[in-house]
């Protein structure tokens, strides 16, 4: 199968992989999206979110990931990185409990587009991811 034939049948606008450990932050974005017309994929760690983007030789096709940064296992940082390596097409937001304006501006350097402070707020939330899905385009169009 081509590659990128099979983003055709994602519903609505996108396909978005939310990683966080915790399964009530992820339900509460999860429903956000949804309504907002968004395809929603969930990773309960980096380890997962990862797996879950790369599994068997046709990974998953994800417009953005929202990450969280404080994980068990595999933390937000090091799944950031390799997203970020290995796909750098996509736009990546972080989720974030403990803001450091440090971090977030390091994150931003390296290609992080949008960093989002728990708990995100609705208009916030959908206003990162569609500022995300524009750089995704114009990203997409320009190769």
């Amino acid at each position: 199968m081509p590659f990128g034939l099979h983003t055709k049948d994602t519903p609505g606008k996108g396909r978005i992989l939310i990683v966080d450990d915790e399964e009530s932050i992820r339900k509460a974005l999860r429903l956000t999206l949804k309504k907002s017309g968004y395809d929603v994929v969930e990773a309960d760690d980096g380890g997962t979110g990862i797996e879950i983007i790369g599994s068997d030789d046709n990974p998953l096709m994800v417009d953005v990931i929202i990450c969280d940064l404080r994980m068990p296992k595999i933390n937000g940082l090091e799944a950031i990185a390799f997203f970020r390596q290995q796909y750098p097409s996509v736009p990546v937001i972080v989720l974030t409990g403990y803001p450091d304006i440090q971090l977030a501006t390091g994150l931003l350097k390296q290609g992080v587009v949008d960093y989002i402070v728990k708990p995100a707020d609705k208009d916030t939330l959908i206003a990162a991811v569609e500022k995300a899905m524009e750089y995704r385009t114009a990203l997409v169009q320009h190769h």
